[in-house]
C-alpha cells in the first residue's frame, strides 16, 4: 500500500486499521498495482465526513471498471463499511448500522 505525499495514517481508528491489508489485496488482484491513499483527514471533505473522525480513508481509484473493484470491497468489508466512488477517489469509511430487533 502506497501514501500520497501529505497523507497521514497515524489517527486512522482501529477500525480503519484493521482493513487496509484486505483494501490492499483486493486492489492488487483486481488491477495488478498497489493502493494509494490519496487521504484521510487532511484535505477537503463534507463537514459531516467520517474522514475527520479518522473512520474513512480515500483511495485513488483504477482507470479501468472500478465498479468492479467496489463489489469485490463491500463482499470482502461486509456491512460496517460504506465504499462510495467519488470523481477522483474511492471512499471507504467505518459507518456500522443498526438493526433492531422486536
Amino acid at each position: 500500500m502506497l501514501l500520497k505525499l501529505g497523507v497521514d495514517i497515524t489517527r486512522l481508528k482501529r477500525q480503519m486499521r484493521r482493513p487496509l491489508n484486505a483494501i490492499d489485496k483486493a486492489y492488487i488482484e483486481m488491477t495488478g498495482f498497489e493502493a494509494v491513499i490519496s487521504s484521510t483527514y487532511e484535505g477537503n471533505h463534507m463537514p459531516s465526513s467520517l474522514n475527520y473522525a479518522n473512520l474513512a480513508v480515500n483511495f485513488l481509484h483504477p482507470k479501468k471498471n472500478p465498479d468492479s473493484l467496489i463489489d469485490r470491497l463491500k463482499a470482502d468489508l461486509g456491512l460496517n463499511y460504506n465504499i462510495v466512488l467519488e470523481k477522483d477517489s474511492i471512499r471507504i469509511e467505518h459507518d456500522p448500522k443498526t438493526t433492531y430487533r422486536r
